[in-house]
């Protein structure tokens, strides 16, 4: 069974754009040691390919960014995510955003109030994939642990 939970993207020949620039920066195929292949989340280094988290590691950084949901110039509120899918899922869902409520160049309340909808949207939907992909992976564990448990019970 495959779940897609996707926002209709309003441009998306630039997201397509954006994307093929990330996958050529990072390289067409790449892949972290601990298995992030989303170009966007990925940083091409002089030997190797390495994710954003690893490198925080390495440096013993934090590994997590605060997002800023509706983005700096129409909310200062922030959450908590892990720096790969901050950057390789919401701040690729708020580049799809218009221009004008990205920035909100005159501090419209209006707008703010639309980047706060559009902000609350995104990271809901993020926050469903990553729930539905973690029912979906302990799902799998169990049934593997069971499998063997089942095969050493028997006579």
């Amino acid at each position: 069974m495959t779940i897609t939970i996707k926002a209709k993207q309003r441009d998306p020949e630039s997201a397509y754009a954006r994307n093929a620039i990330s996958k050529r920066r990072s390289g067409v195929g790449a892949r972290c040691k601990c298995g992030e292949t989303r170009a966007q989340a990925l940083i091409r280094e002089k030997t190797c390919v390495i994710c954003h988290e690893c490198k925080r590691k390495e440096q013993a950084i934090s590994t997590r960014d605060s997002h800023h949901f509706a983005m700096k110039a129409n909310s200062p509120i922030t959450v908590s995510v892990p720096v790969n899918d901050h950057r390789a899922e919401l701040n690729v869902a708020q580049h799809d955003w218009p221009k004008q409520t990205r920035e909100n160049p005159d501090g419209s309340p209006l707008i703010a109030a639309a980047a706060c909808i559009r902000g609350f949207m995104d990271t809901i939907l993020y926050l469903i994939k990553a729930w539905v992909y973690g029912v979906s992976s302990l799902r799998a564990k169990y049934a593997l642990s069971n499998t063997a448990r089942t095969k050493s019970l028997r006579f």
